[in-house]
Formats: C-alpha cells, sequence, structure tokens
C-alpha cells in the first residue's frame, strides 16, 4: 500500500497539542457512554484461540509502536526476518520469528484516525513483511491503548477485529481481548482496561468462562496495556493497580492457576522485575514498551515496587533484574533537554508568539510622562535601576487588565503543566511556580533588553514608532524570546526529571529519542517458557524506498540487536 514515511510525532507541537488535548477529553467524558467492548460482546461469540497442538511454539511481543518510520520500520523488519540473529553474550544466537506476534497497546500515534494508522502502523508493517499467500501465515492479536481508545476503538476494530492482515500477520480476534490456548496447560490472556482502567463485565464474563474450561495449576501469562505495578510503586494516587489486582485474584490466583508474568508497554522501555507472592508464587512483570515511540526513563524505576518501604498490594517482595537503557544511560538523556528549543522548535515559536502580543498590549496602552511611551521609559534604564523597571513594569500592570490578564494565562497555564502526581509533591508544585515566575520575569527583562538596544542612543537608537524598530522588534521577540523561553523550559525539565523526579513523560516526549528500542521473542517448549529480551540501541536511519509506490520495499542497515539481559526461563 502507499504510504507517507513519517517523522516521530512532536508532542511540542501546540496544533498537535491541542488535538490530542481535545480527543482526550472526548474519549474520557463520552467514553463511558459510548463503550464499543459491550457492542463486542453482543455481536461475536468468542472462544479461545486453541494453539495448544503445536510441539512448541514462538510468540513475539511488541508494544507502544506506530509513531516515526525509521524506528517502526526497524523493528518490524527485525520482527519478520525468519530467523533473527541476536548478538549473546558469547555468541550470536539464531531464533525463530514468531509465530504469533501480539501487539501490547498504543499501536498508532498520537491519535487514531484512518490515515495515521496507515501511514505509521499498517506501512511499515506491510513493506517489512509483505503479504504472501503461500506461506504459513503467523497470527495477529492486539491490546488497545489509551491512544487507541481516542476514537472509541472505531478503527482499531476494523483493523484488528475484522480478520484483516497486517502484512503477512493475519488478524483472528473479533473483540479487544482475547485468550490464547498454548501447549502444555499455558495460556495468554489479553485485557483490556482502558476507559479509566475499567474492566467491563462481558470482559470479565468471557475470562470467567475461559477460567471454569481450564485446570488448576494451568499456567498464565497476562497482557495488559498499562504497567499499573510501576505506577502504583511511584504514586499512591493511582488506583489502576487495585482494578488489575483485583482481576488478577478472582480470576487467576483463586481457580488455582499460576500467574507465570504479566506483560505491558506504555512506558517506552524495557524493565523487568521479579516478583514473589504472599503465597511463595514467583512471576515476572515485564514492561516491554520499545516499539518505536520515544523513549521513557528508566532511573524512575524503583529497586523494589514499594510505597514508603512497604510492598504494593499482593506482592510480598520484588527486585529490578534488568532495564533498558539503564539508569546511568536514561539520567545523561535527560540532559538533552538543555537543546529544547531546537528540538521543539515550533514550541520555541508559540511562545515568542505570546511574549510579543503581551508587549504589544503593554506598548500600545501604556503611557507615562506626556507622551513617552512604556518602551521608551524602560529603554532609559540603566543595569543598576533594576527597582526602577519592577516599579515603571508595576505602574503599566495597574493600568492595564489586558495585559494582567496574559500574565494570568501564561502564568497559571504553566502551573497547571506541573506533574503533581509523581515525585515530591508539594516541592513539585513550588518548582513549578518558580518556573513560572521565571518566565514572567524572562518576559519583562527581554521586553528592558530589546528595549536599550533598539532606542538608547549608544545602540541602534530608532524611534519606537519607526516601522525598522517595530519590524526588528517583532523577529527579536518571536525568535530570542522563544529561544530564551523555550530554554528556560528545558531546564525546568531538566531539574523535574533530575532532581524532583517527576515529568518523565514530558522531559523525554521533547526529546522524540528513536533509540533503545525492545521486543519480546518467547519460546514455548514442553520443558520451560523461554523470555528472549531483544534491545536496539540504534534504529535503522539510512532506510532506501524501492519498488513501485503501492508495494515498496526498503534497504538499509544493518540493523543491530543484542539481549537486553541474558534469555530467562518464566
Amino acid at each position: 500500500m502507499k504510504f507517507e514515511q513519517k517523522r516521530m510525532v512532536q508532542w511540542y507541537d501546540a496544533r498537535q497539542l491541542a488535538s490530542t488535548g481535545i480527543k482526550t477529553v472526548i474519549s474520557t467524558i463520552f467514553g463511558n457512554f459510548a463503550d464499543k467492548r459491550e457492542m463486542q460482546a453482543v455481536l461475536s461469540e468468542e472462544a479461545p484461540f486453541d494453539y495448544s497442538n503445536h510441539d512448541q511454539i514462538w510468540i513475539d511481543y511488541i508494544a507502544d509502536l506506530g509513531d516515526g518510520f525509521n524506528s517502526t520500520y526497524t523493528m518490524a523488519h527485525l520482527m519478520a526476518r525468519e530467523q533473527l540473529e541476536v548478538n549473546g553474550e558469547k555468541m550470536k544466537i539464531k531464533i525463530n520469528r514468531g509465530d504469533i506476534l501480539i501487539m501490547g497497546g498504543d499501536q498508532v500515534y498520537p491519535t487514531p484516525e484512518k490515515q495515521e494508522y496507515e501511514n505509521r502502523l499498517q506501512g511499515p508493517y506491510n513493506a517489512a513483511y509483505p503479504w504472501d499467500n503461500n506461506t504459513d501465515l503467523p497470527h495477529l492479536f492486539a491490546l488497545p491503548g489509551n491512544h487507541d481508545w481516542y476514537d472509541g476503538l472505531t478503527n482499531f476494530i476494523k483493523l484488528f477485529c475484522q480478520g484483516r492482515a497486517l502484512g503477512n500477520w493475519h488478524t483472528q480476534q473479533k473483540r479487544s481481548y482475547f485468550a490464547l490456548k498454548l501447549p502444555y496447560r499455558i495460556w495468554i490472556w489479553g485485557i483490556d482496561v482502558q476507559l479509566s482502567s475499567d474492566i467491563d463485565q462481558p470482559q470479565r464474563d468471557y475470562f470467567q468462562t475461559i477460567a471454569d474450561s481450564m485446570l488448576p495449576g494451568d499456567r498464565v501469562i497476562l497482557c495488559t496495556a498499562e504497567p499499573a505495578w510501576v505506577y502504583r510503586s511511584l504514586t499512591k494516587k493511582d488506583l489502576a493497580y487495585e482494578r488489575l489486582e483485583f482481576f488478577k485474584t478472582n480470576y487467576v490466583c483463586k481457580h488455582g492457576f499460576a500467574l507465570l508474568a504479566m506483560l505491558t508497554g506504555d512506558l517506552h522501555h524495557y524493565s523487568h522485575y521479579k516478583i514473589t507472592d504472599g503465597d511463595g508464587h514467583q512471576s515476572h512483570y515485564i514492561t516491554a514498551g520499545g516499539g518505536g515511540a520515544f523513549m521513557h526513563p528508566t532511573h524512575f524505576l524503583k529497586d523494589k515496587l514499594e510505597v514508603d518501604g512497604i510492598p504494593i498490594e499482593g506482592v510480598k517482595d520484588s527486585e529490578l533484574l534488568a532495564t533498558f537503557p539503564s539508569p546511568a544511560t536514561s539520567r545523561a538523556m535527560a540532559f538533552r533537554n538543555l537543546l529544547f528549543p531546537f528540538l521543539n522548535i515550533r514550541l520555541a515559536v508559540l511562545l515568542g508568539a505570546f511574549f510579543l502580543i503581551m508587549c504589544w498590549f503593554l506598548q500600545s496602552n501604556t503611557k507615562f510622562h506626556g507622551e513617552i511611551s512604556f518602551m521608551e521609559s524602560i529603554a532609559s534604564c540603566r543595569p543598576g535601576d533594576i527597582c526602577q523597571v519592577g516599579d515603571l513594569v508595576r505602574k503599566s500592570l495597574a493600568h492595564n487588565p489586558s495585559v494582567v490578564v496574559l500574565n494570568m494565562i501564561l502564568f497559571f497555564g504553566i502551573v497547571g503543566f506541573t506533574d503533581t502526581k509523581l515525585g515530591r509533591g508539594r516541592l513539585n508544585l513550588v518548582a513549578g511556580f518558580a518556573h513560572a515566575l521565571t518566565q514572567l520575569g524572562v518576559f519583562y527583562l527581554l521586553v528592558w533588553a530589546l528595549s536599550v538596544v533598539n532606542l538608547d542612543g549608544p545602540y541602534l537608537n530608532l524611534d519606537v514608532e519607526d516601522w525598522r524598530q517595530v519590524g526588528l522588534f517583532i523577529v527579536e521577540m518571536i525568535f530570542v524570546g522563544g529561544i530564551v523561553s523555550s530554554f528556560v523550559f528545558g531546564v525546568y525539565l531538566l531539574i523535574s526529571t533530575l532532581v524532583f523526579k517527576c515529568h518523565p513523560t514530558e522531559a523525554y516526549s521533547s526529546l522524540r529519542w528513536t533509540g533503545y528500542k525492545n521486543f519480546l521473542r518467547i519460546h514455548v517448549t514442553k520443558d520451560k517458557v523461554t523470555v528472549y529480551p531483544i534491545g536496539v540501541k540504534k534504529v535503522v536511519t539510512n532506510w532506501k524506498k524501492e519498488g513501485p509506490e503501492d508495494k515498496p520495499r526498503f534497504t538499509g542497515g544493518p540493523a543491530v540487536c543484542d539481549f537486553i539481559e541474558k534469555p530467562f526461563d518464566i
């Protein structure tokens, strides 16, 4: 199919933020009144998908894909290989392509329009593993993440629940959740936890029916769309884990099944916790959200899943075994926020334009000492006259409510941006207020500095109403003001992520880093279940299109992958 090779989503583009924000609000408010999972249950009878007649089976698991072309295609290209050669500790190991591919959530970014699915997911996957009717097609199952839910699952259902193919992977499910019966009494359950982490009643009935058909001692791998255990360890305010723990207790543990692992995405990194529950059973909680989207930090993660030194519900003991990237690399990456103005040019221009509008109102509506405007008055202040500058600002604001309103919009908008869920609570809010005050201070200092440069005698000595001065000031405020303001924004994000342990998504989405991607390859045999965690430090960026537009092929590379940690049995 013909598609456009997209770059990574620019999350700090004002249009993108507005569009995503509106759809988030709509899906949150109205989603509970139009839950398509209810209709799925009415329109389709779904039995477990039976693969139990296999002597062995390979399963691929990937999540948080469908973003920039280079990262999404690199990962699809690796998974499509019949045998994947992975660098181990002492030698290269070849492992087979998955008979089943599970996509664990957020199959497209930023929102689930048909065109976005085509450009960011279908196009790259079709090209990486083209349809071949003569092959034994691997099967595909998918769980919706919050980004798939923004249209109420409309396009997710069309793509994944109607028997279509994604490249040479063929979809099987009729609902947004599923159960796979594997050989040797092993099951994979995929649950849809979106809409405020709610698991609807028809879905619970479905898994209750599945559980009734199973035997005590059967083993379950549970796939969900968010690492609720991580969120719970970071903040008591997160309630998603309670719902997940309720499901695990009542549909897995209550029936005497063994939970082998929980797999999830949503955080775009790799982390592996080994868990011991109250009954002494061990399982593995794995986040593998490295399918193509920007990288999330790992230095936020706790060594144990605890809150104030107390293990989270359902966990007696836990240990963080591996992360990708490493915490040290994660911290080092945070310093790229010092390049924030150049990595997020559109936001920089927007901030500069907002500064210009505030100055326009300030200049147009304030005059002192006859016909002397605000800029002319402030231009006469020397570097040591900071108190005089403050007095002029105070007087101008006292007679200019429009500027006061714009100042308040800027101030409270930045305070509202503050992450108060994670990190150090009230200290985060103090940092947010400091950031907002700094931005206002930057604005007035810039007005002062540019007024001195443009109007004062020793410098350009232009008249305040001279068209050259007006044009120059517009350019200066948009670009210089935008760069300085967005640099302050980047410094705030840097301090937040390293000191206050908050804003992980905001600080790293700004980087749009394509590296540190990952997926899991799982091998089920009679003797064991082995997980191969596969990491890609650098994705291929030199892909070249070949062939016709409707059936493109891409050459480039090589795409190199390594084991994130030594393959382990669960």
